[in-house]
């Protein structure tokens, strides 16, 4: 069986991966599309991000959908044939986290394509996963790509939830990559009266725009768009901050009126934050990591057709290429927004 593993920087190689023996509540799948994610892209360009660094080789890959090959003598809810999301989320469920209803911060987490812990844990991009049965939601009636995007809506519907209350106020979201644009989805679904994005590229602006924000704006060619919006103690309620550049924190706190919320989703380095702002006021600073419940949601809402991805998915590369679609998924040039390999088509 082959995999898609990364060694190093710009050291990605695939390679034989062996297959483990079926346990009674797992199934087998045979995986048919994988999203490229950031943290993949951080992984294949830096070896890793901020302190999260590779000390060994490591299977990417964590958006993932395919079709069910084998079940277990005790999965019941699962067909043979059948499209599922694959979560990639392996909570233990016994730490005290996880007993307290909190298993995104699960002490002893297995989430695919991870290299926090060591060993690190090896991710989906495989021709065929064994998973545990209660990580496949069944995605009837929606394409394999479609179904691959269950994780990145997942962690912008977690995202939405984290800011409390959206309904009727001002949102800034700052970058608009996949998560960014994901994000405009999820708050306009949560009722936010207005949206404005910013990002440093006219074609990633362009996508937001598509699927709903009400303004965009380039802060690298209209810093003073920004400045005006930061006159006044702030104009915005909640900022959904996704780049995690310096730039755009500090830009969202100064645009953020008093008791506003940022939530911070992108992740980077350590930075210098404006504490005089925070204090003077009052914001609520919250983090957003990962998902748990917000998975099966996301399914259902592509179900409902609540929630369109399609108009995100720029690229379908096969599987046995790529390293083209990584370069493209990096490449500002190229107009991609969620670059997807394809397993299916070898």
């Amino acid at each position: 069986m082959r995999s898609l593993k990364i060694h190093g920087p710009k050291d990605l190689r695939i390679e034989d991966y062996p297959l483990e023996n079926i346990s009674p509540y797992q199934v087998e799948v045979s995986i048919a599309i994988g999203g490229i994610c950031g943290t993949d892209l951080h992984y294949y360009k830096h070896g890793g991000f901020g302190q999260i660094k590779l000390k060994e080789p490591m299977v990417l890959g964590h958006e993932v959908s395919g079709y069910i090959n084998k079940i277990g003598s005790k999965v019941s809810n699962l067909s043979i044939g059948q499209l599922v999301s694959v979560s990639p989320s392996r909570p233990c469920n016994k730490c005290n986290f996880c007993l307290k209803g909190l298993q995104i911060h699960c002490s002893n987490m297995q989430f695919y394509g991870s290299a926090m812990p060591f060993p690190h844990i090896q991710g989906a991009f495989r021709e065929n996963l064994i998973a545990e049965a209660y990580q496949c939601i069944p995605a009837d009636g929606l394409s394999p790509e479609e179904a691959a995007m269950a994780e990145p809506l997942a962690v912008c519907l977690h995202a939405t939830k984290q800011a409390k209350d959206i309904f009727g106020k001002k949102v800034l979201i700052v970058g608009s990559g996949p998560i960014g644009t994901l994000c405009v989805l999820s708050a306009r679904r949560a009722g936010a009266k207005e949206i404005l994005v910013t990002d440093i590229s006219d074609k990633a602006l362009e996508y937001s725009k598509s699927v709903g924000a009400d303004k965009v704006i380039n802060t690298a060619q209209n810093k003073n768009l920004i400045e005006e919006l930061q006159s006044g103690k702030g104009y915005f309620d909640v900022a959904i901050e996704c780049s995690g550049s310096p730039s755009g924190i500090n830009d969202a706190i100064k645009c953020l009126k008093p008791r506003g919320e940022l939530i911070q989703l992108g992740l980077g380095g350590d930075i210098l934050m404006p504490l005089v702002a925070i204090t003077t006021k009052e914001l609520t600073l919250r983090g957003s990591f990962r998902f748990h419940s917000e998975f099966e949601l996301a399914v259902e809402m592509m179900k409902k057709k609540l929630i369109n991805v399609n108009p995100l998915i720029t690229h379908k590369i096969p599987f046995q290429n790529a390293e083209e679609g990584f370069k493209i998924a990096i490449d500002k040039y190229q107009n991609s927004m969620k670059v997807q390999l394809d397993f299916k088509n070898n």
